[in-house]
């Protein structure tokens, strides 16, 4: 496996992160269509199913662009929801089945992907040109074994959102401690209002609130050195990360239904202003902003609160360069699959900016005085940025990312100890 799968550098994440990004417009990728005389149809899986998520609005609107510059190569897309397609596409590679592009997580997740040949490298495809208008650092997760297999479309980072117009009305301090989120859970919980969203039926959501607390109270190096077996998870951060999840569960920060709630019917209460705080990724900052959003204008972006005390530095962030578009080893057309994936990657890229659903991982630039201020304010973070961790459930291969998002469930449940969970944890490193 390529090293720079392991690790990625501060420098190289704040370059990724830290472009400003530009409004949509022509790719060279449509400068012709392709495909010859000869029609051929593309089928494309990706994880966006909500009208809410504005990248279903981008990708709607791309594959729209590149039917009309490419009529003998049609895409078909086709949306399912991100728990249930990651079960999807891992049988469908497994049984030959997969689509000619589909979405993935670099990473672990699509080790075992690679390892079977059932990707296709885009080394030959990326000759063009490609790699020089990708910013530094962008394809490291998706690189193995020093061959390209796929590209990126954004670095999607963790952002701590809260409605200022709540916190104003009832009189609370936004938090920008662990200890000040605490008291503001108990506030709002004194006032009857579920101070924090999670959707933990879908488990990875409610991982994302853990990640941040190791993140916090470790710092960058340590979570990636653990999850590289370098370090052991029975640390005493790790095991106090799961216990500071503990006391917020404990407190009443979370819906009491929270473990029967997907992802999507979570940020329900949140978007009609009546949660005041959610931490999730970069691209929900286009939910909130949509003109049928009761947030529009009310919610501001921050980074995961600070733990006093804690190693990690305040600017260090959960996420990076880790989603992308890759190409079935096995289709019959594939070179209008690679050139569909990198037009698919650049172009939603181009339209991150306006519809505020993430930072792009491409070389692009726009008037950032024409952002909306909570994108701006999501920006800035992605430039503050000292280091980083992809989320864990990408960064592990296989079981081992379920066991994690299984053992972070089991804390909402009230189920295991911290201690417990750190030893359950480690145990993965012993393998």
């Amino acid at each position: 496996m390529n090293k720079k799968f392991k690790r990625i550098s501060a420098l190289a994440l704040t370059l990724a992160l830290s472009s400003t990004l530009m409004a949509c417009g022509s790719s060279s990728a449509n400068g012709s269509s392709a495909g010859g005389d000869k029609k051929i149809t593309l089928k494309f899986w990706h994880i966006w199913t909500s009208d809410t998520d504005s990248n279903k609005k981008n990708v709607e609107e791309v594959v729209k662009q590149w039917n009309a510059a490419n009529p003998n190569v049609q895409i078909v897309a086709e949306g399912t929801e991100n728990e249930a397609y990651k079960t999807k596409i891992k049988t469908a590679i497994s049984a030959n089945e997969a689509p000619d592009i589909f979405y993935t997580w670099g990473a672990g997740f699509s080790q075992p992907f690679i390892d079977a040949g059932k990707v296709l490298p885009l080394d030959d495809y990326l000759k063009d040109g490609t790699k020089d208008k990708l910013l530094k650092g962008s394809l490291d997760y998706l690189t193995y074994n020093n061959k390209v297999y796929g590209l990126p479309y954004t670095s999607d980072i963790g952002i701590f959102y809260v409605n200022k117009e709540l916190f104003e009305k009832n009189g609370i301090k936004i938090p920008a401690t662990y200890d000040e989120l605490v008291n503001a859970v108990k506030a709002f919980r004194a006032k009857g209002i579920t101070p924090i969203a999670v959707g933990e039926k879908d488990k990875w959501p409610g991982m994302f609130y853990y990640d941040a607390l190791a993140l916090r109270l470790g710092g960058a190096k340590l979570s990636n050195d653990a999850l590289a077996k370098k370090a052991s998870f029975e640390n005493p951060v790790f095991v106090n990360a799961a216990a500071k999840l503990k006391e917020l569960i404990d407190v009443g920060a979370f819906d009491s239904a929270a473990l029967g709630l997907t992802r999507d019917e979570s940020e329900v209460p949140f978007l009609q202003g009546k949660v005041p705080m959610y931490y999730n990724g970069s691209w929900f900052a286009g939910s909130t902003e949509q003109n049928s959003s009761a947030v529009k204008g009310k919610v501001e972006a921050l980074n995961f609160p600070a733990v006093t005390g804690g190693k990690g530095d305040e600017n260090e962030i959960l996420g990076g360069p880790i989603a992308g578009f890759m190409v079935n080893a096995n289709t019959q057309h594939k070179a209008e699959a690679a050139k569909a994936a990198k037009y698919l990657s650049e172009n939603i890229a181009k339209r991150l900016s306006t519809s505020g659903a993430g930072v792009s991982a491409w070389k692009l630039s726009d008037d950032e005085s024409k952002f909306d201020p909570l994108i701006k304010q999501v920006n800035d973070i992605a430039k503050k940025a000292t280091g980083n961790v992809v989320w864990w459930d990408s960064y592990l291969a296989g079981s081992d990312a379920d066991t994690h998002k299984d053992l972070v469930a089991q804390i909402f449940g009230k189920q295991i100890t911290p201690e417990n969970f750190a030893k359950q944890m480690q145990a993965i490193n012993k393998k």
